[in-house]
């Protein structure tokens, strides 16, 4: 079968032109040594009259070499690609592709042989024998606007060539000259550190169609940089400083990170909506996420079910003041999870219930079983996201999903009210308590009162749900929460067991108990409590 490759199109590309699609063969791949984390492939191109050996396989392209669909003598349509020059010297400034996006046409055993007798492709050669130009067709590369520095700057913008950006994922410490285009989709709040707190900086995360990285800009270049750069807009940034990523910090799926220096060069991007890129998530579904080890990185979409209002902690070790606040998320696989957002984004997000809520980048913790979702510095949240599944779960939640019984994997229970479902007698959890003495154990007990003291027998507690701190009463007919801060007109009474309170365990029958029996039962004994006389 004849494979049409298409002649002369390295030419054009290796001479700052534009060709849009180009068909070629590939002649050889070669993994990098350097890249080794990431594991990044050099392939040698061919479009039947020259070849050229510097072009890069995007990562997120590696799976076509491990299926074998891409392979020795494979023929394949180009469909996206950057190029970028590479200054190893003065006398050497090599040109190199970075392939983003491919169609297999025909793959290598297919093929079987080397197409044409294609020569090596040199400046020299090609400009003493120039190749027969094809029709070449427009690309947005070639109709964008020249990007704009920020306002109240002075930078050089001739680093930034937007022709020549590459993606993020290639990005290293070994690349002296580069640009990428990328989004900025997070952006937090200045902070400081030192002992005078003399020092301040904030961090950033981009993205680009095919990766995400996080960069941080200290004192001057904070002030500088800080008030110019917006969330949610595209700018071409150059010059800045790669390094490792710390790991302990940085849960980004990248091994390196930005900072930026006095030479780092930022414009905006002004090309069509259409062509920038996106946030791209990975989605979990709730349920699979209880499968999931502690520490993962986690993608999920949900409908906000209950969201808290924003509470206030202070911590032990260093005494500081930190803001937090829950929401409960469900989907389609009637499953439910909480969700944890502190600082900045406990403050300024803002959750309603029944709204979808997207998470890309939120850390898996598990308590005593029970597992949630911690928002960290780089986790981006959105609301209502124009996405398909977006559109999947809304439906799903209006069309009977809200009233769905739901499990909730970070109270272990299920069913509307959640909870765990372990019943045990106490003759259960003294053997439990001596067996495992250095740790809490939680369960659920189901026992007869027979005597409590007349004295303080139950409290009036915060109202609110995640909260059983005594309430202080003002004396105005409004009751403070010293924990929450807050001051209701309302309270909640909470049983006090002191320690001289004794239960009798209720015998158990051969027929499991199950919750609504158990909740029925427990209910009618607190009932008969109310009705003794002490």
């Amino acid at each position: 079968m004849p494979y049409t490759l298409s002649n002369g199109s390295l030419e054009i590309i290796m001479k700052g032109g534009v060709y849009e699609n180009p068909v070629i063969q590939v002649l050889g791949f070669l993994k990098l040594e350097e890249y080794s984390i990431n594991e990044k492939y050099r392939l040698q191109i061919s479009d039947g009259k020259y070849y050229h050996g510097y072009a890069i396989l995007a990562t997120q392209l590696n799976h076509k070499l491990y299926s074998g669909e891409l392979s020795l003598f494979s023929v394949v349509q180009i469909n996206k690609f950057e190029t970028v020059v590479l200054h190893n010297n003065e006398n050497d400034d090599r040109k190199i592709i970075i392939i983003l996006d491919i169609n297999i046409i025909a793959r290598g055993k297919e093929v079987g042989r080397k197409l044409g007798n294609p020569q090596l492709w040199i400046g020299a050669s090609a400009s003493a024998a120039p190749a027969q130009t094809p029709t070449l067709k427009a690309s947005p590369a070639s109709t964008s606007r020249t990007p704009t520095p920020l306002a109240g700057t002075s930078f050089n913008t001739s680093a930034i060539d937007s022709k020549f950006t590459i993606p993020i994922a290639s990005l290293t410490p070994y690349k002296s000259k580069w640009c990428i285009k990328a989004r900025v989709v997070k952006k937090d709040e200045v902070k400081t550190y030192g002992k005078l707190n003399n020092g301040k900086y904030f961090k950033l995360v981009l993205c680009d169609d095919g990766g995400e990285i996080a960069a941080t800009a200290f004192n001057d270049d904070c002030d500088k940089f800080y008030s110019k750069i917006e969330v949610d807009r595209v700018y071409y940034i150059s010059s800045c400083k790669i390094k490792l990523a710390n790991k302990q910090f940085n849960k980004l799926n990248n091994d390196y990170e930005l900072v930026f220096q006095t030479d780092t060069v930022i414009a905006e991007c002004c090309d069509n909506v259409s062509t920038l890129p996106t946030v791209k998530y990975d989605f979990l579904s709730i349920s699979d996420i209880a499968n999931k080890s502690p520490d993962a990185i986690i993608d999920v979409i949900g409908v906000c079910k209950i969201a808290s209002d924003l509470q206030e902690r202070t911590t032990k070790s260093t005494g500081k003041i930190l803001k937090k606040r829950e929401m409960t998320l469900v989907d389609q696989s009637h499953s439910a999870i909480t969700v944890q957002l502190w600082g900045n984004d406990a403050e300024k997000f803002v959750i309603t219930t029944n709204t979808i809520i997207a998470l890309k980048g939120a850390l898996l913790i598990e308590f005593n079983g029970c597992k949630s979702l911690s928002c960290l510095s780089t986790t981006i949240l959105q609301s209502n996201p124009d996405l398909p599944d977006a559109h999947r779960l809304r439906g799903w939640y209006d069309h009977g999903g809200a009233s769905a019984d739901l499990v909730n994997i970070s109270t272990g229970g299920g069913g509307s009210a959640g909870g765990r479902t372990e019943w045990i007698t106490l003759k259960e959890a003294q053997t439990r308590r001596t067996r495992c003495a250095d740790k809490s154990e939680y369960y659920n007990l189901l026992g007869v009162i027979i005597y409590t003291l007349s004295d303080n027998v139950v409290y009036k507690a915060c109202p609110q749900e995640n909260c059983n701190k005594k309430l202080e009463n003002i004396e105005n007919g409004m009751f403070l929460c010293k924990k929450c801060g807050k001051e209701y007109p309302n309270f909640k009474y909470r049983l006090l067991l002191g320690n001289q309170t004794r239960l009798q365990t209720v015998v158990m029958s051969a027929q499991p108990l199950n919750y609504k029996d158990a909740n029925s039962r427990l209910i009618k004994s607190i009932r008969a409590l109310s009705e003794i006389q002490v």
